[in-house]
């Protein structure tokens, strides 16, 4: 699970330093990356299904939580630093400065007026597909294993929950920015709707 101390700093910076003209940026359904596409999404389900199956071709617990959390450390490594940087452009990483003070990066590619790099659309759809849906199911996992009293099997969704989980809101917060930015389209989003319906209901009126 990603904790933040109360001297850690988060920065919201662009990747590769490039000007911001995302609004305008081309999008392509053609797959760029297959083999970070494939893995992406590889480790993830593969540690699902050994999840779901490994009792039933193997009687060892051992073997079946040392598989699965060997997949999900490998795909832990795979979406953090390179499947998120190939498929959407965005990275999220920590680094300790000369005072030992933790900064929290969060970094978006954002395409300059020469970047002649289109964004993939069906690799962006499958990005976010399995970054959602798999931490999810290891929610589901988890209270299922609570709830049946397989106690033994708890260490290994809680590790798929926070691995998972620790990505997801790494690139949400790429995707959106910091919590500041994150409650001004909160508050500008609702000011909408509140105008939109004030401005509607004076028109019936």
């Amino acid at each position: 699970m990603l904790q933040q101390d109360s001297n850690d700093d988060i920065e919201d910076v662009s990747l590769f330093d490039a000007e911001e003209e995302t609004t305008s940026r081309p999008k392509q359904s053609k797959v760029r990356h297959p083999v970070a596409s494939f893995f992406h999404l590889f480790f993830r389900v593969s540690a699902i299904i050994v999840y779901l199956l490994c009792e039933l071709f193997s009687s060892s617990f051992i073997a079946c939580m040392v598989t699965i959390i060997l997949l999900l450390s490998c795909d832990f490594w795979a979406v953090k630093n390179v499947t998120g940087r190939l498929m959407v452009g965005l990275r999220w990483w920590n680094h300790i400065d000369e005072d030992g003070k933790s900064h929290w990066v969060f970094e978006s590619r954002k395409a300059s007026s020469q970047d002649s790099k289109t964004v993939s659309e069906a690799e962006s759809r499958i990005f976010w597909l399995g970054l959602i849906a798999c931490p999810v199911l290891w929610v589901i996992f988890a209270f299922s294993a609570l709830f049946s009293f397989r106690v033994k099997w708890l260490a290994v969704v809680i590790m798929g929950v926070v691995l998972q989980g620790a990505n997801l809101y790494g690139y949400i917060r790429c995707k959106v920015g910091s919590r500041k930015n994150l409650t001004s389209m909160a508050t500008s989003y609702l000011g909408k709707q509140f105008l939109r319906q004030t401005t509607g209901d004076d028109q019936t009126s």
